[in-house]
């Protein structure tokens, strides 16, 4: 399996409190010896970590020396508000850019959402290639599709507004069927979606988190880690196990079958993310 870990990638996400923010640094020098190829840095609603983000990702670039990703969201933010981001990033060596639209602010008015600036993910892509044709950027894929979308070939007709405005990458929202991310490599290219698509794979090590993933994401829970929830569910560090392996043989499967890149998205715990790195060399 060795020659698949260049294949493996991260998202961390910046502390909210402020007094918690060192830590950030421990935890990207932990992932760090992981060598993955690339540490992915989550951006606060509506710009509110705005900052940390920038200083986070500047850190995997240029303390640690590894290709870092700033997600940037365009909801709630102005064009002089993303330019002001854009040259920071520039001036600190960032040249990969995760360009989402981002979750309505619970604070935001409808009449404030329906003025908006940039409107879609897409809009917000072209943006930064006009602004910058050397920036890499990145999008936003749904295997299971969007929330928002009436149905998967809607869905993939708005991702392919994405491709068209510039979109050099994509990374997609975490599912737990591979099947499901099968699926959706099957059907983009009918659509005209032919970038690389790194799958994204969330290790499940809690019951809480179950809740979390259903809420946020929409994504479907398959009956074989249902029964391991359930199987688990008085024992939290039996569940916590049983999570890291499903995780495992999920990306061992994703790997052997060829996809572009698995993005691991840590929740900030490297001693997880290790596990399921090593258990691939």
């Amino acid at each position: 399996m060795s020659q698949y870990t260049d294949k493996i990638s991260v998202e961390i996400f910046p502390p909210k409190k402020d007094v918690d923010f060192s830590g950030i640094f421990s935890v990207i020098d932990e992932l760090s010896l992981l060598n993955p190829e690339f540490i992915s840095v989550t951006y606060g609603a509506g710009g509110s970590q705005a900052g940390k983000t920038l200083e986070t990702a500047s850190y995997i670039q240029n303390e640690r020396h590894l290709p870092a990703i700033a997600h940037l969201t365009c909801v709630g933010n102005t064009k002089a508000d993303i330019d002001k981001v854009l040259v920071d990033l520039e001036e600190a060596g960032i040249n990969r850019i995760l360009a989402l639209r981002g979750d309505r602010p619970a604070t935001m008015t409808d009449e404030q959402f329906n003025s908006m600036e940039f409107a879609h993910a897409n809009e917000l892509v072209s943006h930064i290639k006009n602004h910058n044709s050397n920036f890499k950027v990145y999008g936003a894929c749904y295997p299971e599709k969007h929330f928002e979308s009436a149905t998967f070939e809607e869905d993939l007709l708005n991702l392919r507004q994405k491709i068209y405005a510039g979109c050099d990458e994509l990374i997609s929202q975490l599912f737990m069927d591979n099947s499901v991310f099968y699926r959706f490599l099957d059907r983009a290219p009918l659509a005209g979606i032919n970038v690389p698509v790194h799958a994204g794979v969330m290790p499940v090590t809690s019951a809480k988190q179950i809740g979390t993933i259903i809420s946020l994401s929409g994504t479907s829970i398959p009956k074989n880690f249902s029964d391991i929830v359930a199987r688990y569910s008085d024992n939290p560090e039996d569940l916590k196990k049983a999570g890291i392996d499903f995780a495992i043989k999920q990306v061992r499967d994703l790997l052997d079958n060829g996809v572009d890149g698995v993005h691991l998205y840590s929740m900030n715990k490297p001693e997880v993310t290790k596990a399921i790195v090593e258990a691939c060399l």
